[in-house]
Formats: C-alpha cells, sequence, structure tokens
C-alpha cells in the first residue's frame, strides 16, 4: 500500500522530476511508490509528488547514486520508443484487431508493469525473485487474452511482437550511446531470463483454462 507523506515546510517534485533526482526510469519509481517502498503525496488530480527530503532519505538507504550506469533507465526509453514505433506495423494482424479499446488499454497497462518489472530486474544483482512476478504477468496477459478469445497462437504471436522489440531496443542503444559489448551482451541474457518467465506464465494459465 501507498504511503501518505505528510511532511510541511518540503519542496514537493512531480514523479518524472523526482525519478531524474533518484537516476532512475519513472516507470520504476511510480512501482517503487505503490508498493510502499518511497513515501509520497497524492495531488487532488490523482498525481504523485515526492518530497526533496524523502528522496534523500531514499537514496542514502538504497545506496542509489545519480552517477550509476544508467543503461537500463536508457533501455526501457528505448523499447517503450520502439514499440509505439513499430505498433503501425501489425495493425493488421488478428490478433491486434480483436482488442476493442477497453482490452487495448488492458494490454498496455500489463506491458507498462512488464517494463517497471524488467528495470528492477536489469538494475538487480541477482534479481530471482523477480522472476515470480514475471510468470504472474504472464498469467495476467494470458488471463486477459482468454477473456478476448484469442487462441493461445495469437496471445504468444503478441507476446514475442513485444519481446522482439525489447531485444531490438538493447541492439538499437549501440546507437545512442557508446555501451560495452559485455555490458550489452548481459543485458540481452538477463532480458531473455526475464520474458522467458512471462511466456511461461503465458502458457501455464492457457493449459489450466484447457486451451492449450
Amino acid at each position: 500500500m501507498r504511503k501518505r507523506a505528510t511532511y510541511e515546510g518540503e519542496r514537493w517534485l512531480s514523479l518524472r522530476e523526482a525519478a531524474a533526482r533518484l537516476g532512475v526510469h519513472p516507470v520504476t519509481l511510480r512501482r517503487w511508490a505503490d508498493s510502499g517502498q518511497i513515501a509520497c503525496m497524492l495531488t487532488a488530480g490523482g498525481h504523485r509528488r515526492f518530497a526533496e527530503s524523502e528522496l534523500e532519505r531514499f537514496a542514502q538507504t538504497h545506496a542509489l547514486r545519480q552517477n550509476r550506469s544508467a543503461l537500463p533507465m536508457l533501455w526501457a526509453e528505448q523499447a517503450l520508443s520502439h514499440a509505439r514505433g513499430q505498433l503501425s506495423a501489425v495493425r493488421s494482424a488478428h490478433w491486434l484487431a480483436t482488442l476493442d479499446e477497453e482490452r487495448r488499454e488492458q494490454h498496455r497497462r500489463i506491458g507498462q508493469r512488464l517494463v517497471g518489472l524488467t528495470l528492477q530486474y536489469l538494475s538487480a544483482d541477482d534479481g530471482e525473485h523477480l522472476l515470480e512476478e514475471a510468470r504472474q504477468i504472464g498469467r495476467e496477459y494470458a488471463e486477459a487474452s482468454l477473456a478476448a478469445g484469442l487462441p493461445l497462437s495469437e496471445a504468444l504471436e503478441a507476446a514475442i511482437y513485444f519481446r522482439d522489440r525489447m531485444l531490438e531496443a538493447s541492439l538499437m542503444l549501440i546507437e545512442r550511446v557508446p555501451v560495452r559489448a559485455s555490458d550489452n551482451a548481459r543485458l540481452v541474457l538477463r532480458l531473455n531470463v526475464l520474458l522467458n518467465a512471462v511466456q511461461m506464465g503465458v502458457v501455464a494459465r492457457y493449459q489450466e483454462a484447457g486451451h492449450a
């Protein structure tokens, strides 16, 4: 549950400003706030605001440094931009045409959660505990696909589409920033491990529903 900060005389930062202060992607900071790891205040319009003192406390506690490697955050920005840019190429795909706007929004929310989880996993030294959450995201995606009447083959086709965009984004980073081959190789390998867990979650849910 998200904590509600009630500090007085504080300077409050928006989600994007606070994320920049910590050197993380806004998706990651949103996840931390939603899970109660960092306190925030909600405005009347439902926007998160973060106290500067809370950001400093959190940074010290979690040993976050602004000069830490920005590779995971750069990857997330590239992946989101690349996926949006390539979506028009698959608008005729049956799995996309089947979804109404409400279900497309549901899939987008699941995708945003996956990007946030991927950022955590790429930034973690180990991250083994995050694989179960990846499988759960796969199950939720499968549940949404089942509700839309998609067979397993088309659900996996959609999952593979976004998987490919994520992997392509890691390769495109080389054109944007100087990335050591070893760092990029580690990123790709870890992406594969996490996305395998997602797809296994999809298959498991379809099997449970008797549609595999």
